[in-house]
């Protein structure tokens, strides 16, 4: 009996050895994320986070600028409206803050919330840091905060079964949206 593992077409899956038992689940490597993960850029290329202030709201999908924080979406949403508040300093950690940004973060998150529920009709968010490398982050040495927005039944089978993730808008109409409902919000 053949007990080589096939994708559900069935067509066979190559083996590596040493990386354990064949299962049910599919594996998508994705070797090109790894200078993501790391952390690298392209040799000149500054700290995305450095740059986005010096661009347009529109180019640099900025949502709202503070004295010493600002919000602009994430250029990889994991759902439509996901932003984050960054401080302008160039720093890569949170306790690294003085206590006029940690100040500053608190109420940009708390308004990108009243935001993005107003934008969106969000029924949740998912707010955090991923300090450090091996926490997750993509831009490890500039410190920043994720507010991702979240409705019931937004889980479906697109991004586990096709690897796709589905958007209702563009980033730019997302963007416009969005900082209209933080100006009405203000």
């Amino acid at each position: 009996m053949d007990v080589t593992p096939t994708t559900p077409e069935g067509v066979p899956l190559e083996l590596q050895a040493g990386v354990g038992s064949p299962d049910a689940f599919r594996r998508l490597y994705t070797p090109h994320r790894m200078a993501y993960i790391k952390g690298e850029r392209p040799a000149g290329q500054e700290c995305p986070f450095c740059e986005i202030p010096s661009l347009s709201d529109e180019d640099g999908l900025v949502v709202a600028r503070g004295e010493t924080v600002y919000a602009v979406l994430n250029l990889y949403p994991y759902n439509s409206g996901h932003l984050m508040v960054v401080p302008y300093r160039h720093i890569p950690d949170y306790v690294d803050l003085v206590d006029g940004e940690t100040t500053e973060m608190a109420l940009f998150t708390q308004h990108a919330l009243r935001a993005l529920r107003r934008a969106s009709g969000a029924h949740g968010f998912n707010v955090g840091m991923n300090l450090g490398v091996v926490a997750g982050a993509g831009i490890a040495e500039h410190v920043h905060q994720h507010v991702v927005p979240r409705w019931g039944g937004d889980t479906n089978f697109m991004p586990v079964v096709g690897g796709t993730k589905v958007l209702p808008a563009l980033l730019g109409q997302t963007r416009e949206i969005t900082a209209a409902a933080w100006k009405e919000t203000e």
